[in-house]
């Protein structure tokens, strides 16, 4: 069941640019795994070991929940290259765009607590933040709602402009702020330029309009958008080391892989010279609300479990705000579609009940996270981004999920939650 597809079509997130991997592993390596072997789940195991393969990727941990039980936790191949040192089950992968959903949900838990409504407009709550001297403001930006962002609709469209997430640099310079750029001087750069479309009329994947988004949050509660996030939603559910990442690898926290993305060098910071393109190619800080985020696979499985509106964990959002946050959004691009973007997850209504996804890529990152309609679950997470190999990794994952899910056939009693802090 190839479930990514049409997401994959239109982009899968925080962006990508480089080089083709090394040839690691090969066709016929044998590729170490770590955590307790589920010998029920073996054909997980034989999946991911073949896509590992087929796309040489370092290194990749999986974990899988059955009705609110985590039943498979391992880690593949290796966490950093250079030393061998293997991939845990519990490594802290950047997780790129699944940073998205997140956001909505700490977005929805202040809607749950009257402090922000979906029709607010975000940039009255950010009236501080000045454009550059002499620009003209585009008056649409005073019509963009909170819903419009977490659908995606703000009037921002990558694809016939460009990705200002990226452009760490210019918009620093164009304010005269320090760089690399923080998400604030974006937000100050961005009041500069005209939008691409006409807000709420369509739909464009836009980093930019969930960085505004955590902004938003911290205007509203007084608090970073961190430290709200962590006490709002991931504190409820249980999730202790999952953090906000550091771009340069000095910064690289414990338990953290190494991000392999071989060719490409070079650095937002001035002064540092060429570094590897994910330890400098971009600025990681500014992303924080799109795609800043590190955590494991068994951190996000708890994420899951704790708003998937299933009885089988309690959920840290009420109903209302899961069946707002799963709602089709009364946009043309989703009218009639077999799936949709939502807010923070792509959904594809089904047997009853619905596929929730999400996707993530950076230079050296690949992540996907699914809520799958019979009471599964599972999170995948790599130490590199591969260009120029056989078939698309995302995809492939994806398939092999579903594949190695499928080959099943008793699902164990045990839950591993309590083996992982």
């Amino acid at each position: 069941m190839l479930l990514l597809a049409p997401l994959l079509a239109q982009g899968t997130g925080c962006g990508d640019s480089g080089v083709p991997p090394g040839p690691n592993p090969g066709p016929t390596d044998t590729i170490p795994m770590t955590g307790a072997a589920v010998p029920d789940m073996v054909s997980v195991d034989q999946v991911i070991q073949g896509v590992m393969r087929q796309h040489a990727v370092p290194g990749a941990a999986v974990g899988v929940v059955k009705d609110g039980r985590l039943v498979y936790a391992r880690g593949f191949g290796y966490a950093d290259l250079d030393s061998e040192e293997l991939t845990q089950p519990d490594g802290l992968f950047r997780i790129a765009s699944l940073s998205k959903a997140v956001t909505a949900a700490a977005t929805l838990k202040l809607v749950d607590d009257g402090l922000l409504s979906l029709t607010d407009h975000p940039f009255d709550i950010l009236s501080a933040l000045e454009p550059p001297a002499g620009a003209t403001v585009d008056p649409r930006l005073a019509l963009i709602t909170v819903r419009m962002l977490l659908h995606h609709s703000g009037g921002w469209d990558r694809d016939l402009s460009f990705d200002p997430m990226f452009r760490p640099a210019i918009a620093a310079q164009a304010v005269g702020a320090p760089e690399p750029a923080s998400a604030e001087t974006v937000i100050r750069y961005m009041l500069g330029q005209p939008l691409d479309f006409d807000p709420g009329t369509r739909y464009a994947y836009s980093n930019f309009g969930y960085a505004v988004l955590g902004r938003v949050i911290e205007q509203a509660t007084g608090q970073s958008y961190e430290a709200y996030v962590r006490s709002a939603v991931l504190n409820p559910a249980g999730i202790q080391r999952m953090r906000l990442g550091r771009t340069r690898r000095s910064d690289r926290v414990p338990g953290e892989v190494v991000y392999h993305y071989p060719g490409s060098t070079g650095s937002v910071f001035p002064g540092d010279g060429a570094v590897p393109w994910p330890y400098g190619g971009f600025y990681l800080e500014a992303m924080d609300a799109h795609g800043g985020w590190i955590a494991s696979t068994v951190d996000l499985l708890r994420f899951i479990t704790a708003v998937d509106g299933l009885p089988t964990v309690p959920d840290v959002l009420t109903q209302n705000s899961i069946d707002l946050m799963i709602a089709r959004p009364a946009l043309p691009d989703w009218a009639g579609n077999a799936y949709y973007y939502a807010t923070g997850w792509l959904i594809r209504p089904t047997q009853g009940d619905a596929n929730w996804w999400h996707t993530g890529a950076l230079a050296g990152t690949n992540t996907l996270m699914v809520r799958a309609y019979h009471g599964l679950a599972w999170v995948v997470l790599t130490n590199t981004s591969p260009i120029g190999v056989t078939g698309d990794l995302l995809s492939d994952i994806d398939s092999a999920m579903w594949d190695g899910v499928g080959g099943v056939t008793a699902w164990p009693a045990h839950d591993l939650f309590g083996q992982f802090p």
